[in-house]
């Protein structure tokens, strides 16, 4: 009978508080201390828009919206995109947004070549206020932000109708 052993080691906690495991060679190891990252990582968030890193995690653009009194400004941070790598969308009240990032360097030296590529990709959907017209909206990316200005509709009214509240 072949039994399979598996075994992780543990390492000195991150600066996260989160342990940090060495997974085992066997097939069945390593899957168990990928399962342990997974949990282990959820809920964590990104460091940046687009984290090379070891995350399994689809990073996200860091969000604000603003109401000014003619408008909402929406503002992403997407380090190193241009006008080209966003592309921005509006249905049923809806704003999605979504673009990629690919880098490609190579090197090479007397005794070696080093070639890197990296691609990051994202969407993120809105669900638009009401009283935003869609046919008034702009957008502009510069250093690295995105800005979305979304015109209000001076005709859509909140419709708010008060309840009276009845004795039973």
């Amino acid at each position: 009978m072949n039994d399979m052993v598996t075994t992780s080691a543990k390492v000195q906690p991150a600066a996260t508080g989160r342990s940090l495991l060495r997974p085992s060679t066997e097939p069945l190891g390593w899957l168990r201390s990928e399962i342990d990252r997974l949990f282990e990582d959820f809920g964590v968030p990104v460091r940046s828009a687009f984290d090379f890193g070891m995350r399994s995690l689809v990073p996200m653009p860091a969000l604000e919206m603003v109401d000014d009194d003619d408008a909402y400004r929406l503002t992403a941070e997407l380090p190193g995109l241009s006008e080209k790598d966003v592309e921005i969308k509006v249905a049923d009240g809806v704003l999605t947004f979504s673009g990629e990032k690919k880098e490609t360097s190579e090197r090479k030296e007397k005794d070696f070549m080093l070639s890197e590529r990296r691609y990051g990709a994202f969407e993120r959907q809105i669900a638009l206020p009401k009283d935003v017209d869609p046919d008034a909206i702009k957008a502009q990316v510069k250093d690295g932000v995105l800005t979305v200005t979304l015109a209000k509709d001076k005709k859509a009214e909140a419709k708010v109708r008060k309840i009276q509240v009845q004795k039973a």
